[in-house]
């Protein structure tokens, strides 16, 4: 069954255009509730969350609605992280969660997405089931069956508290001063108090939502006002989270950035020393960088691929029996104490290793050479299909020819906005911008 709706990581566009309306969330609301309450018995729960965006009032009150009209009780959380909903999905025992976020898009977007009753998010086909309900229409509860809905108020304290539990016990961030940017974020509150609590001096950016200001120049896209505070302040390390708070960038003394690659290869380093990683390996997607694969090679551990999405990577996490992937762009997924990415608890663990080992962010930082990685983005109108064009698809084979044996390129969809990624990886650099470029000009060429 093919999804409409619902793309990489759940349903996202500009807010009160489709399909993210109020109209739209309340019937989604409506159709993912009779999808979770299909046995129509008992009291049935769901979650909500949301970021800061100024829209997120109007979809969490539309979901609110949609919900309560198939009967399912509705729990309000207020602004949380992404990985908080999942935690509390299974904690409150809650058929279902929901995140009213997207992530690290303007303000002018959201989105929705949703966790099933084990706090992991949905598969495909969940999704496609919920958008079958939503096209084909639900039948509301007898009036006697509405749901009721009611505000959690301590949610925010109740992630905090297992965030902390992470590090290992007795361990303090006493002596470490840390730069955190919130990005005008779901974190802007819990991650500063975090930290604080632990022991370190906090210097707090992008900690002032107004409803615009998400991700607007700060956050883990945009880490060069943190990257400044680093440098001003003397800190120790920098972390960077998004809107949501589910990825993570971490920057070293020197203001330098590390991204979820390095990142990852530390922790499976790490956590392969310690005896912790299940499997001997690290589940992450194809645009992972092929130095970490040949590092992860060289310490005996593998590199296991998916496709793009993080729920892509704990899918896979969860087949194979694996407890640590993530992507790229600083979702890191550490199943051993979430169900999702999760930006503060990836950043506790950098946190961590510093204390332990003794050693500067810049020393942990690195922990392989990059091959060198080019990514481009076309964008493209509603109902173009650039990828089938001839010429684009000559250039595409061209390019690949051009990499053969040298590197490797890789074409896709965004599955959250109308672009077109063009990505390659080359020891040629030469080689490398002439092959992205091509394929650029030729995509830019079949959208005009």
């Amino acid at each position: 069954m093919s999804r409409k709706f619902f793309g990489t990581d759940g349903v996202r566009g500009r807010a009160n255009s489709n399909p993210m309306t109020a109209e739209m969330a309340l019937k989604l609301g409506a159709a993912a509730g009779r999808y979770f309450r299909r046995d129509g018995t008992g009291a049935h729960r769901v979650i909500i969350g949301k970021d800061t965006r100024l829209s997120g009032y109007m979809f969490e009150t539309a979901m609110t609605a949609g919900f309560t009209s198939t009967g399912m009780n509705v729990f309000l959380l207020g602004p949380v992280p992404t990985p908080a909903v999942g935690m509390m999905t299974t904690s409150m025992r809650a058929d279902v969660g929901v995140m009213i976020s997207a992530s690290h898009n303007p303000a002018e977007d959201n989105g929705i997405k949703f966790f099933g009753p084990d706090g992991f998010k949905l598969s495909d086909e969940a999704e496609a089931e919920i958008e079958h309900l939503l096209m084909t229409g639900v039948e509301p509860a007898q009036a006697r069956n509405i749901g009721r809905a009611k505000r959690i108020d301590d949610a925010r304290f109740r992630y905090n508290e297992r965030i902390k539990s992470t590090l290992p016990r007795g361990m303090t961030l006493a002596g470490l001063k840390v730069v955190i940017d919130c990005a005008n974020g779901a974190a802007y509150k819990t991650a500063p108090e975090v930290l604080w609590e632990l022991g370190a001096e906090v210097i707090s950016v992008g900690t002032t939502p107004d409803g615009h200001n998400i991700n607007d120049n700060c956050g883990s896209t945009s880490p060069q006002i943190a990257a400044n505070a680093v440098i001003a302040y003397g800190a120790d390390v920098g972390i960077c989270l998004d809107g949501d708070a589910d990825r993570v960038m971490v920057l070293d003394e020197n203001g330098q950035v590390a991204d979820g690659d390095q990142l990852m290869a530390l922790m499976a380093k790490r956590m392969a020393v310690k005896g912790l990683l299940t499997g001997g390996a690290l589940v992450a997607t194809v645009m992972s960088n092929l130095g970490l694969e040949r590092y992860l090679e060289s310490e005996g551990l593998r590199l296991e691929r998916t496709s793009v999405g993080d729920r892509y990577v704990v899918e896979r996490m969860r087949s194979g029996g694996f407890n640590l992937g993530g992507e790229q762009s600083g979702h890191i997924v550490m199943t051993d104490y979430a169900t999702t990415g999760d930006g503060l608890l990836a950043g506790l663990q950098f946190l961590a290793a510093m204390i332990e080992t003794g050693k500067k962010a810049s020393e942990l930082s690195k922990t392989f050479e990059t091959v060198p990685q080019l990514l481009k983005n076309v964008r493209y109108a509603t109902g173009q299909t650039p990828l089938e064009n001839d010429a684009v698809k000559r250039a595409i084979a061209d390019a690949e020819t051009k990499l053969s044996g040298n590197g490797r390129l890789l074409i896709r969809k965004s599955g959250t906005e109308p672009l077109i990624r063009v990505m390659a990886e080359s020891l040629s650099e030469a080689t490398l911008n002439a092959a992205v470029d091509s394929v650029v000009a030729a995509v830019e060429r079949a959208t005009r």
